[in-house]
């Protein structure tokens, strides 16, 4: 099956970058009533958004500890990104490895020619080859499809909207300032809401696009649903310490560390389950092809 462009997620996407622009709009009308003036938080979210754009990759690295490997150190990792790259027509992106038990991947970057794969040393241990090959592909797909860069630009503005609900107080400033720092506070909490179900909601269809995408590359939907459900078992045994260390990462991984007290609504990812019905459809449709 040849590769098509994701109509819907490229819909999706230009819809959510919309809504995204229209609540900076507010979030920038908001701040003024902190220093009431408009250039300083026009200017601190410029300049907030450029290093999110230009570092965001090396931001995500450090926050899980991953490192970028030669192909010295893991060989058989860099023969199996080159082949996938090949196959998914993409540069070969940078390859790194975080020494955690949560067996993990995620894909970063602010476009294709400067891409970064991740795994983890929990991964690699779980996986056979064909699964690790169909995890490697999904990541591609992410770098394909372009949503890694969207997603990215998309958190900076409820991560920025967060920072001023927990830390608007220092803000208020004598009694004349109060009133406007709570209106302030209030609208960066509508900010941060809208702006967490717009991510979830893309996230969760960005992840089905992904899967089709590896099934195409690979050739194997088979392998990526045996993966994901290897994936998702193990995830039980890693310790609760090092879930709670890896879980800001949720959005970029291929599989969501769980919370209990997370609903549906809040979720990155679709349920495992129906990710993998979706899998097995796919490979009939291969075989039938």
């Amino acid at each position: 099956m040849e590769w098509k462009t994701d109509w819907g997620l490229r819909g999706r996407m230009a819809f959510t970058m919309f809504l995204l622009f229209a609540l900076y709009v507010v979030f920038v009308g908001a701040l003024t009533l902190y220093f009431q003036d408009f250039l300083f938080p026009l200017i601190m979210l410029g300049g907030f958004s450029i290093a999110q754009y230009f570092f965001s990759d090396k931001l995500a690295l450090r926050s899980m500890g991953a490192k970028k490997v030669t192909a010295e150190e893991y060989p058989d990792l860099h023969r199996r990104m080159d082949r996938l790259s090949q196959q998914a027509d993409l540069p070969k992106p940078t390859v790194a490895v975080a020494d955690t038990q949560v067996p993990n991947a995620f894909a970063t970057g602010r476009n294709r020619k400067n891409a970064t794969v991740a795994v983890t040393t929990g991964l690699l241990r779980s996986l056979d080859e064909d699964e690790l090959d169909a995890v490697l592909a999904h990541e591609l797909a992410h770098v394909k499809n372009r949503d890694v860069m969207v997603m990215t630009i998309a958190s900076f503005l409820s991560t920025i909207a967060f920072f001023i609900v927990r830390w608007g107080w220092l803000f208020s400033g004598d009694n004349r300032q109060g009133a406007p720092v709570i209106v302030a506070i209030l609208v960066s909490i509508l900010v941060w809401i809208v702006s967490f179900l717009l991510i979830r909601a893309l996230s969760r269809y960005r992840e089905y696009s992904a899967d089709r995408g590896a099934a195409l590359i690979t050739g194997k939907p088979g392998a990526l649903a045996s993966a994901l459900m290897t994936i998702d078992g193990r995830m039980d045994r890693v310790p609760k310490e090092d879930l709670r260390e890896e879980a800001e990462m949720n959005a970029f991984f291929i599989i969501p560390i769980k919370s209990g007290f997370v609903g549906k609504l809040a979720s990155t990812h679709p349920p495992t389950e129906s990710r993998i019905e979706r899998l097995r459809d796919l490979e009939r449709e291969m075989e039938t092809a």
